[in-house]
């Protein structure tokens, strides 16, 4: 699961990469490619809507229950919500590309590029939301090998595709976007492939494929929690680049792309062990089994704890490695390394977020997984992204992140361990009497 997450998000990584060295105007590139994040962030929230966040949850929990053909119809109303909403996405970015990317903080001289890989990037909207809820299905019936497979396919393609389309035939961003369309879309075309394949205990299907309204309101319901969390990345970014802007010009917009990337690689692996868990946890709460899905809760913070405070360590070390992996610009690279050491402080408390969080979205608790979504981004960082700015200047944009990591993640644990355990003891008492 966790090189599974880590290649995926090589499919935008490498694209960051190469077009932020590009010869002539790869700062500037980047920086455009960087004001697509929001959007892209947006239209992966509602693949974990449907998917990793809802449908496959709630497919696990089914079939720990034994409703074999409940599991199947949630499978198929996910798919069905997946190509629907891709197609809507895509005429709203193509219609209305202009006005948003310039509320999410582009300048006259950003937007051309900003344009050029957004508007092709819209045209697989659809393949990217299918193949990121699907994947979640493949994993949830425990093929996590060939979820791996899934995005190992595209990426390879993109990582072969990229310096062709970018560098030899000259198309500059307009190339990244192209290879990303094409890869995801043969990634999407190979899980569709193997759900519909004999090895699969739940198959995807026509039949099951006609939505249902209590069915998609449990699926919307249930995935909220993620879509919620992915939306409101979006929100955060889209204020964290118009704060930039406007207290440190273009240059401090790259700034922030560049820390966006290097936090995705990191909290890839930790979404990673949370994925990992979620549908162990949610099987055996389904099935009454208190015991196994406490120690599924546990096991999941340790891991997290522990390599959360190796990456905190790598970056505080080599801030300036980091930064040279997408510009060679000097003054972007000098202004990197200060914001990296900001931003990442005390990063290892992401790690209580993550499992609070992900305990809350396998048990179906999908209220307390939406408060603590919009509490840690919504109510805390981007007021303080805002406002502190006035104080520290250019560094308050990239002071609200490490305060929002340790208020957020201690209140999500700690309120999980608080609300959940004790319905989970419950349970093993009644299981125990049971027998």
């Amino acid at each position: 699961m966790i090189i599974a997450e880590l290649v995926n998000l090589l499919y935008n990584m490498v694209d960051r990469i190469y077009i932020g060295h590009l010869a002539e105007n790869g700062s500037v590139a980047l920086t455009g490619l960087g004001l697509c994040f929001p959007v892209i962030s947006l239209i992966s929230a509602f693949a974990k809507l449907f998917g990793p966040n809802g449908g496959a949850p709630l497919c696990a929990m089914e079939r720990g229950k034994g409703d074999y053909k409940e599991a199947s119809l949630v499978m198929g109303n996910s798919f069905t919500l997946s190509v629907g909403t891709g197609l809507i996405l895509m005429f709203i970015v193509l219609v209305f590309n202009r006005p948003i990317l310039y509320a999410f903080g582009a300048s006259d001289i950003t937007y051309p590029y900003a344009r050029d890989y957004l508007m092709i990037y819209s045209l697989g909207t659809v393949p990217v939301l299918v193949t990121l809820s699907m994947n979640a299905f493949i994993n949830s019936q425990g093929f996590a090998m060939i979820g791996m497979v899934t995005v190992l396919i595209g990426a390879g393609i993109n990582i072969v595709l990229d310096p062709i389309l970018i560098f030899t035939c000259s198309l500059g961003v307009k190339g990244a976007a192209i290879a990303t369309v094409f890869s995801q879309t043969v990634s999407c075309i190979f899980a569709v492939w193997f759900l519909c394949g004999k090895n699969v205990q739940l198959k995807l299907n026509f039949r099951d494929m006609k939505l249902g309204a209590t069915r998609c309101k449990r699926i919307i319901a249930l995935g909220t929690s993620g879509f919620t969390m992915g939306a409101t990345n979006s929100v955060v970014q889209l204020v964290c680049n118009k704060c930039a802007f406007i207290w440190g010009g273009d240059l401090y917009v790259g700034v922030m792309t560049i820390l966006n990337s290097v936090r995705e690689v990191y909290n890839t692996v930790m979404n990673g062990i949370g994925s990992g868990a979620s549908p162990v946890m949610s099987f055996n709460y389904g099935a009454k089994n208190g015991e196994r899905t406490i120690k599924a809760s546990n096991f999941t913070l340790v891991c997290t704890f522990t390599y959360s405070m190796v990456v905190w360590l790598i970056i505080i070390i080599f801030p300036h490695a980091m930064a040279m992996l997408f510009t060679h610009d000097e003054a972007m690279i000098e202004a990197s390394v200060s914001a990296l050491r900001i931003y990442f402080f005390g990063f290892f408390f992401m790690a209580f977020q993550t499992a609070g969080q992900q305990t809350f979205v396998a048990l179906g608790k999908a209220k307390q997984a939406v408060f603590f979504s919009l509490f840690r981004k919504v109510i805390i960082v981007v007021p303080l992204t805002i406002v502190l700015p006035f104080f520290f200047g250019i560094n308050g944009v990239v002071i609200a992140e490490p305060i929002s990591n340790v208020i957020g993640g201690l209140a999500a644990y700690l309120s999980m361990r608080h609300m959940v355990m004790p319905e989970l003891r419950a349970m093993d008492e009644e299981r125990q009497k049971a027998t």
